[in-house]
């Protein structure tokens, strides 16, 4: 895992352990690397949700999809970024999602036991990484917060701008790229994507917005 140290001590799991303590505690979390290629399923919703995953390269989506094949795009994770924390600490018995790869992706995936049990050293940087797993949940429930918001708006234009809006907050820019092509915006907005791009094309027509592919401007 020596190419990825400096992947690790950035990432916010690791935050406040060096560089020596972080070596120590991936060693002690007995982690396993995984080569996933696009399109490929990293796991599935009903499988036993006991693993922690930490994107090392490439890109992963969670989503959530029905009978019909209606797809629901949770989160989407670059390097750095973890998935399936809430579920195998809730001791969830099936996955209720699915994680995908959207690009040829490695994963770092850990039992959950390893990461939320302190060894019998009783290592003060493990105290320091369950402290940092909770407040990545809390930052993860508060973006969950932020999305139930958007879809709670009725028509799809309400969800465009209440989506686009926040997005400009976040970024204090009123010009802005998104992490979604069109139809992965569809599916996290829970829309229809020829009525979303229509909504979008009168947007611009009305002088809202302007847009190229996932660059935005807002006017």
């Amino acid at each position: 895992m020596e190419a990825y140290q400096d992947l690790f001590a950035k990432m916010p799991l690791f935050q406040g352990i060096s560089r020596k303590d972080c070596e120590s505690i991936l060693h002690c979390l007995d982690g396993r690397k995984r080569y996933f290629q696009k399109q490929e399923v990293i796991w599935s919703e009903g499988e036993p949700a006991r693993k922690v995953g930490i994107v090392l390269s490439g890109c992963v989506q969670v989503v959530s999809e029905d009978v019909f094949g209606n797809r629901n795009i949770l989160e989407k994770l670059m390097p750095g970024e973890l998935f399936g924390a809430a579920y195998a600490c809730a001791g969830v018995g099936g996955s209720p999602v699915s994680v995908v790869a959207v690009t040829d992706s490695q994963v770092f995936q850990v039992d959950i036991q390893r990461v939320l049990e302190v060894c019998p050293a009783s290592c003060p940087f493990h105290q320091q990484l369950i402290r940092n797993l909770v407040t990545i949940l809390a930052g993860k429930n508060v973006m969950l917060g932020e999305k139930l918001r958007h879809l709670s708006k009725r028509t799809t234009r309400e969800k465009l701008l209440s989506y686009l809006s926040e997005t400009a907050k976040q970024k204090n820019a009123r010009h802005f790229v998104i992490p979604f092509n069109r139809q992965e915006l569809a599916d996290y907005l829970c829309v229809e994507r020829s009525a979303m791009s229509a909504e979008l094309s009168k947007l611009r027509r009305d002088g809202v917005l302007d847009y190229r592919k996932s660059e935005f401007w807002l006017i």
